[in-house]
This record gives C-alpha cells, sequence and structure tokens, in this order.
C-alpha cells in the first residue's frame, strides 16, 4: 500500500506541477480528482477514511468568502470603485498605480485574493483604455498587490485558511503577526513598480466621469460585520455564511446568481487534495520525512530560517503553495517556535506565488481576463516577480521574526 500510496500521489502531483500536460491534458482539478480515486480505488483509504480527510471548515470557510465577494460584485460595490479610483487620482497615472495596489491589497486582505482579481480586473482594464493608459503595469501590479495584501489574514487566500485551520492561531494574533511584515513588503514593492515603469507611465492623463452606478451600502457594512465577527473570534467559515445570508435576506431574490460566480472548480481541487494528501499521510512517510528534515529546518537558526525559507519558496513553485502547506501542516507543532513556523509558512508560501505568472490562480486569473486586451508573457511577468519577491522575502522574513519576538512566542 505504501508503494501504491505513493505512485499515486507522484502522479497527482506531477499533473498539478506541471498544469497542463500534453500526455494527460485533464488540469490541475482533474489531476486532483484523479488522485482521490486512486487513493480509493487502490484501497490506500477507505471511503469512509477519505471522507474523514476533508477538512470541513477550510472549505466553508473558502465557499463563504467566495459567496461574500460575488454580492459584492452583484449589489454594484465592485462597479463603484471604478467611478473612485478616477476621482481619486486626479489624473495622476501613479497615483492611479498606488490606489490600484492599496485597493487590490486591502480587498485581498478581506476576501479571497482569487476572487478579488475576478473583479478587479475587468474594472481595471476600463479605467486604463478610458484614460488611455498602458495596461500592463496596472495589470502586473494588481496581480502582485492582491498576492501580497492576500497574506494579512487567514481568509486572505486559500492556503491561509488551510494553515488557519491546522494551526488554531486566531484570527486577530495572525493579523497582528503578520502586519508588520506585509507593509514593509508592500512598500518596497511600490518603490520598484515605481523605478521599473518611471519612464512608461505618461505625466498625466484626462479625468472622465465614470459610468458606474451607484452601490447599495448593505454589503460593505455586512462584510465589515464579518470581519468584527472574525476578531472576536467566531467560528470564521460559519462567520461568513450568516453574513451571505443577511445579503439574501435583504435582496429577498434567488441567490443563484452569486453562486454562479463561486469558484467551484476550486472547492473540489481542494477537497480532492484532501484526499490526495490524507492517503500519503497514511502511510507515516510524511511523518517520517518532516522528522528527517527537522535538523535542517530548525526556526532557531539563521541556517535553518534560509532552509525553512528556500524549502517553501521553491516548494510553492514546484507543487504550488496549497499542497505545500497540506504537505508540511501535520508537522509543523513539531517544529521549534511552531507559531513563527505557520506565520512564516504562511508568508513564504503566498509571496511566493508572485515570483512567476504561474506561481497563483489570482495571476493566471488576471491573464485570462486580460488576454483579449493584453497577452501577459511569462517574461514580463518574471520582470517584475522577480524582483518584488526577493524584496518581499530579503525585507519580510527577518520583520517577521522580530515582530513575534517583540510580541511573544
Amino acid at each position: 500500500m505504501t508503494l501504491v500510496a505513493v505512485a499515486v500521489f507522484a502522479l497527482t502531483y506531477l499533473l498539478v506541477a506541471s498544469r497542463t500536460w500534453a500526455l494527460l491534458p485533464i488540469g490541475r482539478p482533474g489531476a486532483a480528482l484523479l488522485g482521490a480515486v486512486g487513493m480509493v480505488a487502490f484501497g490506500v483509504l477507505s471511503p469512509g477514511e477519505a471522507w474523514a480527510t476533508l477538512d470541513g471548515d477550510t472549505l466553508l470557510l473558502l465557499f463563504g468568502m467566495m459567496m461574500l465577494g460575488g454580492w459584492l460584485v452583484e449589489e454594484g460595490t465592485v462597479d463603484g470603485m471604478e467611478r473612485r479610483l478616477v476621482r481619486a487620482a486626479h489624473g495622476s497615472p501613479w497615483r492611479l498605480m498606488v490606489l490600484v495596489c492599496l485597493a487590490s491589497g486591502l480587498l485581498s486582505a478581506l476576501l479571497v485574493n482569487d476572487t478579488v482579481c475576478v473583479f478587479f480586473t475587468p474594472v481595471l482594464l476600463r479605467v486604463c483604455q478610458r484614460a488611455r493608459l498602458p495596461v500592463a503595469p496596472y495589470l502586473l501590479g494588481l496581480a502582485t498587490s492582491a498576492n501580497l495584501g492576500s497574506a494579512l489574514t487567514l481568509v486572505g487566500n486559500p492556503q491561509n485558511m488551510l494553515i488557519g485551520s491546522l494551526s488554531g492561531l486566531s484570527f486577530t494574533r495572525f493579523a497582528l503577526l503578520s502586519l508588520p511584515a506585509v507593509l514593509v513588503a508592500g512598500l518596497a514593492h511600490l518603490f520598484i513598480l515605481a523605478w521599473m515603469y518611471r519612464g512608461l507611465l505618461p505625466a498625466r492623463f484626462e479625468p472622465f466621469e465614470s459610468e458606474a452606478k451607484p452601490a447599495r451600502l448593505l454589503p460593505p457594512l455586512v462584510v465589515g460585520g464579518v470581519f468584527l465577527g472574525l476578531n472576536l473570534g467566531l467560528h470564521m467559515g460559519w462567520t461568513a455564511l450568516a453574513g451571505v445570508m443577511v445579503l439574501v435576506l435583504s435582496r429577498r431574490s434567488s441567490p443563484e446568481p452569486v453562486f454562479r460566480r463561486v469558484d467551484w472548480t476550486l472547492l473540489v481541487f481542494f477537497a480532492a487534495l484532501f484526499v490526495v494528501v490524507g492517503g500519503l499521510e497514511h502511510t507515516g512517510l510524511v511523518e517520517r520525512a518532516i522528522e528527517l528534515l527537522k535538523p535542517y529546518l530548525s526556526l532557531s537558526t539563521w541556517q535553518g530560517q534560509l532552509g525553512f525559507v528556500v524549502t517553501v519558496l521553491i516548494g510553492s513553485n514546484l507543487v504550488s503553495n496549497v499542497p505545500l502547506v497540506m504537505l508540511l501542516g501535520p508537522g509543523m507543532s513539531e517544529l521549534p517556535q511552531p507559531e513563527l513556523g505557520w506565520i512564516e509558512l504562511a508568508f513564504v508560501s503566498t509571496v511566493a506565488g508572485n515570483l512567476t505568472l504561474m506561481g497563483s490562480v489570482a495571476n493566471l486569473i488576471v491573464a485570462e481576463i486580460a488576454r483579449p486586451v493584453h497577452e501577459i508573457g511569462f517574461r514580463e511577468y518574471l520582470n517584475l516577480g522577480l524582483r518584488t519577491t526577493l524584496a518581499s522575502l530579503v525585507l519580510g522574513v527577518p520583520t517577521l521574526i522580530l515582530t513575534h519576538a517583540v510580541f511573544g512566542g
């Protein structure tokens, strides 16, 4: 069974990491489902054991945050952003860039970064086209800022949601320990954008009046209420879902349009990966591997810190950040300073998504939506992604360590 589990796991992760493999082009969700079925079909897990591997809290939270994001779109809150961006920029292309980065980062901390990119990209394209601005710098700024901002909270991206479920960290403590590093990385990111695109953005653009309709006030208030509940320590998944139901009842109509905005593919991908990783854990190999690696990933020495950061950075880009967190999660409590380890795992695995165009789903969403207007190339993205990732890690990780030391471990 051990050999079978390793074979199924290896095939699954080969397909997930390659994204599109000509020999078996079934995509990442299809690959994860194939692995889940394989774990049960070959007897590594019984059907009951497979169900037991699913982390219901993480799946519920992901679903609830996607629904909240969908309501913001349906109620016109997102379209209202277009009007606010144009007015606040006052005709300054660089001010518009800063506003885009701040908005995408903050929204990604409040909602799932993938969802933010889905609804923000069309808004940004309309603004750039009407202002006659080059779209590439703004698209890249949107994607990379969404990834950075999502590192701030336990609901910012799927891997942080998983870390919240596995670690037991409170919403408020996680945000408190992550905030300084995210701010430092965000400032470095803005400086890099200013330096890279200093000759590409014009001095001014002609302000225009947005055609977006006024948005309802209730959805942002509900989102604020949800995050108040999260900071009070309420169950994250059910709190998000309660906010969704307030909006459903306020509209007094079927929520079917919002259901269509949920990324069901991502939910299936998550659920199937839980089964695949659960099958490998069932063999005891993950536990033994963590035990062997423990001396080299100690967070109490600079060598161990470097080894941990490099492992997470490379692993996140080889097998993607969510599968990597699933693999490392069971052994995190065995490491010295586990709380610091969880915070660092969340930050590095999220920042790693900025390295390449394929590094995060958020990047791919922006690229796919923008394709008819501008096709983001691999090198074009890497030119910014490499710089901002290295700067974020070099400045952010020491800030994380210092913050954790100040606020107690």
